[in-house]
């Protein structure tokens, strides 16, 4: 290979070096879990406590600030193909530490709105989007196996978080967790991230999966893998039916899940279960899927993830019946299972499909809408659901509601294959 001399990696492994670079992403999606909702809700709880808010304050300027932030989120995606990851990851991992010590001195509304956007911004959003547009760029065989493996740091988190937090804070109060918080990040995330995130394979002499494939006289050819790969600018991406029908369904999990997890705690005493039942269906959840996306992993290596994504959307159609009937802890416990395998399938499918679509190059703008799309539809989830319980009581109409979406979502992936790039 042709290596300049500056060209090394941070050291040396007897293994291809992007799998640390799994690993950082792998951290990084862990280390969003400051900024995402089942995290803050711990603190939230506090807030309206400790400051005599109302629930619908809180609530309304947490919805706010995450469609704000996924507004404003696709400017971050630009960033990271003008920037790369590397600079991207350190930058955004400072201004989350700065956004939990901002938020562990809250003293009004605009700064918990303040607080909010920062932390669904560079938590939630950010911390997310920058690891799937980095795993991308140093596998294109085994992209799917690479991205089940960085899943694990978000389920450790979604695990983890929860009752960490609500320990801490009981012990130490939330100020102090969200300067621990802080503390960690900059203490751990940060320094990992700037000294062993490379961009690219290239930048330190390697190609892609590591193994360059051999040409018929038996030599190795370093460019074969990045040939195979063509990368369709965000404009380009954006002519295709394929773009808009997959943005539509990768914003489906986010309404759905966001509305459903947001109300989990209402939803159950609606239905005569406890407070522990409904915490119990998220952590089987997150138990559940965890071995799951490594299943995913390789099959979408081996078959076409428009067909992967449609089975997907018909197990979130029926995780929503399941839910629909449930009325006993066992029917809660078989929710929490098969909705585990509906999220150990969508943490892997829905990252993926836009670098084996449209390639690596321009990923970060186009990931980054996919995103914007993402979190926007989060900020909505919420909505609905508190709208209808107003109206009816309950959430029994609402879930009939949420399983159209699903439903369209299957056709469209069904309707969507890669597809053919033709140079403008």
């Amino acid at each position: 290979m042709n290596v300049q001399k500056n060209e090394q990696a941070p050291f040396k492994t007897r293994f291809y070096y992007g799998w640390v670079v799994v690993f950082i992403a792998g951290l990084s999606v862990f280390f969003s879990g400051p900024g995402q909702t089942y995290s803050v809700s711990i603190f939230s709880e506090r807030y309206i406590e400790d400051f005599n808010y109302s629930s619908s304050l809180v609530s309304g300027l947490y919805s706010t600030a995450t469609l704000l932030a996924g507004l404003t989120l696709f400017m971050v995606g630009r960033l990271v193909d003008k920037m790369g990851q590397r600079i991207m990851m350190t930058s955004v991992g400072l201004l989350l530490a700065l956004a939990c010590f901002w938020n562990g001195a809250l003293i009004g509304p605009v700064m918990m709105f303040l607080g909010f956007f920062m932390l669904r911004l560079f938590g939630q959003g950010s911390m997310t989007l920058l690891p799937n547009t980095l795993v991308p760029q140093w596998f294109i065989r085994k992209r799917g196996r690479a991205l089940s493996i960085m899943a694990i740091g978000g389920f450790v988190s979604s695990a983890l978080l929860p009752p960490l937090n609500t320990w801490l804070i009981n012990s130490f109060g939330w100020r102090a967790t969200w300067t621990y918080w802080g503390i960690a990040l900059l203490v751990i995330f940060v320094p990992l991230a700037f000294f062993l995130v490379r961009n690219q394979p290239k930048d330190i002499g390697e190609v892609p999966d590591g193994t360059p494939k051999k040409r018929s006289d038996g030599s190795e050819s370093e460019s074969n893998v990045d040939i195979n790969e063509v990368s369709w600018t965000l404009k380009e991406a954006m002519r295709t039916r394929a773009f808009w029908l997959i943005l539509f369904c990768v914003s489906v999990p986010a309404l759905v899940n966001t509305g459903v997890t947001f109300h989990l705690l209402a939803i159950a005493e609606g239905k005569g279960l406890s407070d522990a039942t409904a915490a119990l269906v998220l952590s089987t959840m997150a138990i559940v899927g965890f071995p799951v996306t490594f299943v995913v992993g390789y099959l979408v290596d081996r078959i076409s993830v428009h067909y992967v994504l449609a089975i997907t959307f018909v197990g979130h159609i029926i995780a929503l019946l399941i839910l629909l009937q449930v009325g006993s802890f066992k029917g809660a416990v078989i929710y929490g299972v098969v909705w585990g395998l509906v999220n150990g399938f969508e943490r892997i499918v829905l990252n993926i499909v836009w670098p084996n679509y449209f390639g690596r190059e321009h990923l970060g703008s186009i990931k980054g809408l996919a995103q914007t799309v993402m979190v926007i539809g989060s900020a909505f989830g919420p909505l609905p659901f508190g709208l209808f319980y107003d109206w009816f009581g309950g959430y029994q109409e609402i879930l009939w509601v949420m399983i159209i979406f699903p439903l369209i979502a299957a056709v469209f992936s069904l309707l969507s294959p890669k597809p053919s790039y033709t140079a403008k």
